[in-house]
């Protein structure tokens, strides 16, 4: 799969980030803060175009999306399970959505805000190999201690084959979750500790092609 047709489904995939080409004055983003129409203000354009790769337009058409689908600034977690859930009809994407929410959620108050959604996304779409490894790492490491267990790989694959994996052609054995699992641990856990640390997930994603490839931009659902 091409790296634009990625980034074209990953848009896709994310909660209001329906990115229309419609112009954007030059002042809007600039005037929408001023207004109390929502519960919670963005940071200036200005600190968020430091913080992520977008420029000014873009994100200017980004926070367009984002209002328009939440116009309270922020969302939570039903909220994100629900718009989610419409990418995949047939599957049960609640779990899934979840560790995604879990991921976005920086500051881990249960919602994500403008800044919270840009800065993810910048990561994902824009950033460095390492910068889009270190995220799906956090992604995996589901209670955030620094190493992933198998456990926690299997709770994950597991949501992703609850998903999809029923629906995929041809279908995904029950088993398949477990088994990559496996072959996951085989390849990362290289002082055979039964967990994975950033170290060993880093340097066996990026020494081994066929790895990166299953793990880099969380192709399994891109």
């Amino acid at each position: 799969m091409s790296r634009k047709n990625m980034k074209q489904r990953f848009l896709k995939l994310l909660p209001c980030c329906h990115v229309d080409s419609t112009p954007v004055r030059q002042n809007s983003i600039e005037e929408d803060f001023e207004l109390a129409t929502v519960c919670y203000r963005p940071d200036s354009l200005e600190k968020m175009m430091e913080q992520t790769k977008f420029s000014k337009t873009e994100l200017q058409i980004l926070y367009r999306s984002f209002k328009n689908e939440c116009p309270s600034g922020l969302v939570n977690e039903e909220t994100f399970k629900l718009i989610y859930s419409h990418f995949f009809p047939h599957g049960d994407s609640s779990a899934y959505a979840h560790f995604l929410f879990e991921a976005f959620d920086r500051h881990k108050n249960g919602a994500i805000s403008f800044e919270d959604f840009v800065v993810g996304l910048s990561i994902i779409l824009r950033g460095t190999v390492t910068d889009r490894l270190c995220w799906a790492f956090s992604l995996y490491d589901l209670n955030k201690d620094g190493c992933i267990t198998k456990e926690e790989m299997n709770d994950i694959m597991k949501s992703i084959y609850d998903m999809m994996g029923k629906y995929t052609h041809p279908c995904m054995k029950d088993s398949a979750p477990r088994e990559h699992v496996e072959s996951f641990f085989q390849k990362m856990d290289r002082n055979n500790d039964g967990v994975v640390t950033m170290e060993e997930f880093l340097e066996s994603c990026q020494k081994d092609e066929a790895l990166m490839e299953s793990m880099q931009m969380l192709d399994h659902v891109i």
